[in-house]
């Protein structure tokens, strides 16, 4: 069958490529969706001919498939620009107009001049070839696609296979199974930068220029394996990406890390409040076992952000996915004081758990919570800060504070006498956490929940007490008159109000000294 005939018989119509006249016609479609990039090296099968006119080369007639550079000028531009287009297993004729033929001048003696050409291409494959640094010192030539879509990022711990050989084809070194942190290199810097472009299972082709090649410190080449090497920089490696193990940097500071062995089922992860079911077994720096918790026997549990845990360990756990095991190694400065860790934590610059999260419960969000639910937390969560307000930990109780105002936040499906109970409520836990806050020296933070109070309740003599510390704190001492002189009307024998007034006077006194002098200082420098 002549390719106008399969024009004919295709159910797909032409389509136009661009704006300079080359159409299309696909008579199979391919079976991926990506497509090859310029600089890919293509292979396919053709065969060709001028338009009502003879045949051309045929590779199917040759038996054997057809190389090139997408995109190089190694073939005419009808083909560069066709090519692009397809995906592999694709099968398309194009129609090529003469200005991406051979043009004016043709190709004697088959092609006349200003011919247009027909060809039928197959798409068989393509390898896939990046400039990984932009200055030709790592070309990296894809032999075989990897699976997913994920890379490696620059703290994950990596397992490769590869390869490495001189430009005479001499091989140096080889592993069948290596791991190394991708940020830590291993072997030439190629070897990272190429690793955090693959996918799992994909294997590559590196051909190296400059110190993109030179053998690091850490390759593992003694002395005697370079003696007699003609150079010790490398030309290419064969390199495939096995697998990798996610490592997270936790805080941000990579203070604390934590490397996954296992990965866990589905998306969810503890929050704050959540009933944890853990293993852990804690080491210090040279292996010894510091700390053991829980078994499969009889499970570890706590409540997250209540302080049952040291604080690195549960910032990791609030990380992970049910039954998700990893390696977690935390700085000594996130661990919290402790008689079974003191004797540690002056050998152990780092400490590491492995830890095992076999479930968790989360606890009930607001938004799921009916009228009378939210209210019963509210009431929980101000009851548990003022246990710990009692018990002088004010971080925690501003915490509980403010978690319990957020279950009353929108009351708009609440009763009338709800309203009312709920505003008591944020009332209550706002004054509460502004002396929290004055505890804690966040005094503008101690002034504006003393406002929300006021703008409830502007008689309220507690929050015009307490705001008035704030500003007598950070000096604004007119404030501070105005607040302190209110809350005197509305109770004028209230003793700490009148101490606090007393204490007002004093700092205006002394901001007045303060401010004759700076006046004489400058008035003696200018005589």
């Amino acid at each position: 069958m002549t390719l106008s005939h399969q024009i004919q018989d295709s159910e797909f119509p032409f389509k136009e490529i661009g704006n300079e006249g080359l159409t299309k016609q696909i008579l199979r479609k391919g079976v991926t969706w990506q497509t090859p990039f310029s600089g890919d090296q293509v292979q396919v099968h053709f065969s060709g001919q001028v338009e009502n006119g003879p045949s051309l080369e045929s590779s199917y007639d040759k038996g054997s498939s057809f190389h090139f550079k997408l995109g190089q000028g190694e073939v005419i531009k009808g083909w560069d620009e066709g090519v692009a287009t397809m995906k592999k297993g694709e099968r398309a004729i194009f129609k090529i107009p003469p200005n991406l033929a051979y043009g004016e001048v043709g190709s004697p003696p088959l092609i006349p001049p200003n011919a247009t050409l027909i060809f039928e291409i197959e798409m068989l494959c393509w390898s896939t070839i990046r400039d990984l640094t932009g200055d030709g010192g790592i070309m990296k030539k894809t032999i075989r696609e990897g699976g997913g879509w994920a890379t490696p990022k620059e703290l994950d711990e990596v397992l490769v296979k590869y390869e490495a050989r001189l430009e005479n084809g001499m091989l140096i070194k080889s592993d069948k199974g290596v791991e190394f942190n991708v940020s830590d290199g291993y072997l030439c810097p190629a070897m990272s930068i190429a690793v955090k472009t693959m996918r799992k299972g994909e294997v590559a082709e590196l051909s190296m220029k400059f110190f993109y090649g030179l053998i690091s410190q850490n390759s593992n080449i003694t002395n005697d394996e370079l003696d007699g090497l003609p150079e010790s920089n490398l030309i290419s490696i064969k390199l495939e990406l096995v697998s990798w193990k996610v490592v997270t940097d936790i805080t941000g500071d990579k203070k604390i890390l934590k490397k996954v062995n296992k990965a866990g089922e589905g998306h969810d992860r503890p929050n704050e409040g959540s009933h944890v079911k853990v293993i852990y077994l804690c080491k210090g720096e040279d292996g010894t076992i510091i700390e053991r918790k829980g078994s499969k026997e009889e499970l570890f549990e706590f409540t997250t952000q209540e302080e049952q845990v040291y604080e690195g360990l549960e910032k990791a756990i609030m990380t992970m996915k049910k039954e998700e095991q990893a390696l977690v190694t935390i700085n000594a400065e996130y661990l919290c004081d402790h008689s079974n860790l003191q004797g540690n934590k002056a050998h152990n610059n780092k400490i590491y758990y492995e830890v095992e999260l076999i479930d968790f419960t989360k606890e009930k969000p607001f938004w799921k919570m009916d009228t009378q639910e939210k209210l019963e937390a509210c009431e929980q969560k101000k009851h548990d800060g003022n246990l710990l307000f009692k018990a002088q930990n004010f971080t925690r109780a501003s915490k509980k504070y403010e978690k319990a105002v957020k279950y009353i936040e929108f009351d708009h499906t609440f009763s009338e006498d709800e309203k009312l109970h709920a505003n008591t409520l944020r009332l209550s836990c706002n004054l509460n956490n502004a002396a929290c806050k004055l505890k804690l020296e966040e005094y503008t933070e101690a002034a504006r929940l003393c406002t929300k109070v006021l703008e409830q309740d502007p008689l309220n003599v507690k929050a015009l007490y307490r705001r008035c510390q704030a500003y007598l704190k950070t000096s604004d001492l007119e404030k501070a008159e105005a607040d302190i002189k209110k809350a005197l009307i509305i109770d004028p024998n209230n003793r700490e109000i009148k101490l606090e007034y007393k204490e007002l006077k004093l700092k205006q006194k002394e901001y007045t000294k303060y401010e004759a002098d700076i006046f004489s200082t400058m008035v003696s420098k200018m005589n």
